[in-house]
């Protein structure tokens, strides 16, 4: 049995690094989702996502956008670029995100999922953290996703790696992300 559990560990630690196609966010139906977030509320808007290490090879950067479309980069290990790159994506794409994470439920969201915190559940060791913040309309949501909680929402790790595919980030951190 402890042979078992060890695999399972394992198992999981290696799945918090392995590359997750990012999945669409569903926005309400009849609704478009430009037309999700009043468009006022984005014009200063501010977006940050940032991965730490892992006991491995993940990944690690921040990357921050702001409400004209600005993408800034900051490569930091296990990347193709280190250090800071510049972006630009359409406002209508960063308008599109964060209608995006307000109808996935960013907001409703516990601000820490970390071992310890009640929102974790069972955590396994040495996955990487996942730190997002967006600043819209006058709030502003801060939320650390240890990617070991067993009780943290699959839709959070979805809405994470949207912002990636929607910023792009794959141009700098190579084709594991």
């Amino acid at each position: 049995m402890p042979r078992r559990r060890a695999m399972l560990i394992l198992a999981g630690s290696l799945a918090g690094c392995a590359p997750r196609p990012p999945a669409p966010v569903p926005v309400s139906a009849g609704q478009s989702a430009s037309a999700a977030t009043d468009s006022a509320a984005t014009d200063s808007a501010v977006l940050t996502l940032e991965r730490t290490p892992c006991f491995g090879a993940c990944p690690v950067y921040r990357v921050t956008v702001s409400a004209d479309g600005t993408v800034h980069f900051q490569g930091k290990s296990f990347v193709s670029h280190l250090g800071s790159a510049l972006a630009h994506i359409p406002k209508a794409r960063m308008d599109s995100l964060i209608a995006e994470l307000d109808a996935g439920g960013y907001f409703r969201f516990d601000e820490r999922y970390v071992p310890g915190s009640p929102a974790c559940g069972n955590a396994a060791t040495d996955l990487p953290t996942v730190t997002t913040s967006v600043t819209l309309g006058g709030r502003t949501k801060r939320i650390e996703h240890y990617r070991g909680c067993s009780a943290a929402p699959l839709s959070l790790s979805r809405l994470e790696d949207r912002i990636d595919e929607v910023l792009n980030t794959r141009r700098w951190v190579g084709q594991g992300r």
